[in-house]
């Protein structure tokens, strides 16, 4: 039994078929931008500010790739 859902998601897969590869692309970054602005909002931080925020928090807890070490050695 197909739900609104699956519709849905059907709507969105020929939507998106239709459109060129430039279109996915600006689409795309429109949305990370409008994350962005949704997160500063939340936040009450300056877009730059928000944007540092978030580049922060993707660094947490990560570390360096054993090749990126091997270079700087």
């Amino acid at each position: 039994m197909r739900s609104v859902a699956d519709d849905s998601k059907d709507a969105t897969r020929r939507d998106d078929a239709a459109l060129t590869p430039e279109q996915r692309v600006e689409r795309a970054l429109a949305l990370g931008d409008d994350d962005l602005a949704g997160y500063a909002a939340a936040h009450a931080l300056g877009s730059d500010w928000a944007r540092r925020a978030l580049i922060r928090r993707r660094r947490t807890g990560r570390r360096a790739s054993a090749c990126v070490e091997s270079l700087t050695s």
